[in-house]
């Protein structure tokens, strides 16, 4: 693709149906589309360094709010958040938008979703991206068996959350407070330093924040920015966003039909070197060989945290530029 593209038009907001019920889209440019997936705690907004470096790139750049967050459905059952259903959403997204196929990317959560989309809708999902979480095959363990024996006698964050209204006790009645802790405390610039306690982990009785750094921003986030991402949580709550780790012992038995599965799709990683998604499963990078046959390209962003594609934009649009040109046509 051509970098001297016409400038994009504006980016537009819409909402098409899917089995949610309904998915909430921002859309910029026109060409191949690639649908951008964001992860927790986070919406579309999160790729809105993206939208238009893509749009100029000349793809059609279409970033999603995931079901349970911002203007898109939030079902009530907690089961509706399973992996398979939202594979589903982003399958409607690509038939509602009138094409046939698209290249996924996403992160955090939304890499898992975008892996798991090109393993079981490959007809779909013709290339994947993948940000900060690295792709390890469906199967080993079930999930909430490890989790609980992470942290000794701390709880591991997952394992915190998978009670329904517990931490929206901790999280609802500042959301903006909370958000801030959070982005800070998994920030290149503003994270513990080493030898703190780890932000990933609660002491028993405690809260998650009660490890967050406070008194200022990551670099990457304005108080402008914190204002949208607050203002749609305590809009919505923040049990649509939560519900996604509470269906991972269900995705564990939903995808046993995948276990081992590679992603033979063309591929890419970007990863942060102080991001722990990065540090935790560094195994699952060293088996890319077998579990990403068609990467291309796999990058580890030096002095990088967990919001990858905030903390460094322009280096990430260099990247995914780059990548999306090198795809068949």
């Amino acid at each position: 693709m051509s970098t001297s593209a016409p400038a994009a038009a504006a980016a537009t907001h819409r909402v098409v149906s899917s089995p949610a019920g309904r998915i909430h889209l921002v859309e910029q440019g026109s060409g191949p589309l690639v649908l951008l997936v964001h992860g927790f705690p986070e919406s579309w907004y999160s790729w809105r360094h993206q939208l238009p470096a893509l749009a100029a790139a000349g793809y059609r750049a279409v970033a999603i709010d995931v079901r349970g967050y911002g203007r898109s459905s939030k079902p009530a059952d907690v089961a509706a958040y399973r992996m398979l259903e939202l594979v589903e959403d982003n399958v409607a997204v690509v038939r509602a938008l009138g094409e046939r196929t698209a290249v996924i990317v996403g992160h955090d959560w939304g890499a898992t979703i975008a892996a798991d989309s090109a393993v079981v809708r490959p007809d779909v999902f013709r290339a994947v991206g993948l940000l900060s979480v690295p792709y390890a095959p469906p199967g080993g363990p079930r999930p909430s068996d490890v989790f609980a024996q992470m942290g000794g006698d701390e709880e591991f964050y997952v394992s915190y959350f998978q009670a329904t209204g517990r931490a929206e006790a901790e999280i609802e009645p500042d959301v903006r407070g909370w958000l801030a802790g959070f982005y800070a405390a998994l920030s290149a610039d503003t994270m513990p330093p080493a030898g703190a306690p780890d932000p990933h982990f609660v002491s028993r009785g405690g809260r998650l924040r009660d490890r967050f750094p406070t008194g200022r921003l990551p670099a990457w986030l304005s108080e402008d920015d914190l204002d949208v991402y607050a203002a749609e949580f305590e809009r919505t709550g923040m049990s649509g966003a939560l519900n996604r780790y509470r269906n991972m012992d269900r995705d564990w038995e939903d995808l046993a039909d995948f276990n081992g599965s590679p992603i033979t799709q063309p591929s890419l990683f970007i990863g942060g070197a102080r991001d722990a998604s990065t540090t935790w499963m560094a195994d699952a990078i060293e088996a890319y060989p077998a579990t990403l046959p068609g990467l291309v390209s796999s990058r580890i962003l030096d002095g990088c945290g967990h919001w990858i594609q905030q903390e460094r934009r322009a280096e990430v649009n260099e990247i995914l530029t780059g990548w999306l040109a090198s795809l068949p046509g």
